[in-house]
């Protein structure tokens, strides 16, 4: 475990970013020209959307802006919304380019299942969320708060719900401290594996479940990782130890905490919108949402889930 409290600012408070417009970027009329620029020049070379590279799709303005919120990212306060590509002007196809040649520039796509997908659709599919073979990104219930498997997930807006569906955030650093503050015994049960289930996504010779630690101390930096709705799943897996009640009341603590009104921050997504975060610091949640009846007007996400070289 860390010595104490951790500082700086990734140990932010959702109430204090929410009367900050800081962590917002609204791309300038010249960053906007430069990514209608370089979409027109992807589709004049007719190049696949795969092989768009960050060479392909310069950026020249916006670029430098991208660098600098990727250390924003990676050694800030772990998110930024970029807010005000305008989605009317482009086809789902278009955004879907603009939106990968923009990760470019973050360099380091992964695959985000086990098909391999490396731009992922987040769409309710009709599924269940009680079937462990589903992932809850499929269906219109609420996320919880977790991390996902990479070092930074971005999230483009395509079409918002009829209702819900927000985005809340908040910074697992914080939530060490607060967790810490009240009851360090409790807090240190997070510091030691339990079981995820990997939910029918299995690699060959792997087992159905993986251990990992909720909170990571190493080389003087605090990283989460937390998926609760998949620990309580991999407890149907015959190997897999069942929770006690002390590993219950540490994951209780988190989650009442991470609901807390003062720590997290929520944002309710716009067409077009990009949110940007960094996994190892910051956990997110969906609410609940609504959906129209017609198939083109359902909420509509992409998503990349990125590795930086630096990450």
């Amino acid at each position: 475990m860390p010595p104490g409290p951790i500082g700086g600012a990734s140990a932010w408070r959702g109430r204090e970013m929410a009367a900050s417009g800081a962590w917002i970027h609204t791309p300038s009329a010249r960053e906007t020209g430069e990514i209608d620029a370089a979409l027109d020049a992807v589709k004049r070379r007719k190049i696949e959307i795969l092989g768009v590279s960050r060479a392909a799709f310069p950026l020249p303005t916006l670029g430098p802006v991208l660098e600098g919120i990727r250390r924003e990212l990676l050694g800030g306060r772990g998110f930024v919304l970029i807010r005000g590509i305008p989605r009317q002007n482009y086809a789902t196809a278009d955004m879907a380019t603009i939106f990968w040649g923009i990760g470019a520039h973050f360099r380091g796509a992964v695959s985000q299942n086990a098909k391999g997908h490396v731009l992922g659709h987040v769409r309710d599919l009709g599924y269940r969320v009680d079937d462990p073979s589903v992932r809850t990104y499929q269906t219109t219930r609420r996320q919880y708060y977790h991390a996902d498997s990479c070092d930074i997930v971005g999230l483009m807006c395509l079409q918002k719900a009829r209702s819900g569906g927000l985005s809340t955030i908040v910074s697992s650093v914080t939530l060490y401290n607060e967790m810490l503050a009240r009851d360090p015994a409790l807090t240190r049960v997070l510091f030691e594996p339990f079981c995820v289930d990997r939910r029918g996504e299995i690699p060959p010779g792997m087992k159905p479940y993986y251990a990992i630690p909720v909170f990571n101390w190493h080389a003087s930096l605090l990283t989460g990782y937390y998926v609760r709705r998949y620990i309580e799943s991999a407890q149907r897996l015959e190997d897999v130890p069942r929770l006690t009640d002390r590993q219950l009341a540490a994951l209780d603590l988190l989650d009442s905490l991470a609901d807390d009104d003062a720590l997290h921050l929520q944002m309710d997504f716009e067409p077009g919108d990009i949110q940007l975060l960094h996994n190892h610091q910051i956990l997110h949640d969906r609410t609940d949402f609504d959906d129209w009846p017609e198939p083109e007007r359902k909420r509509h996400l992409l998503r990349l889930w990125l590795c930086p070289p630096d990450g």
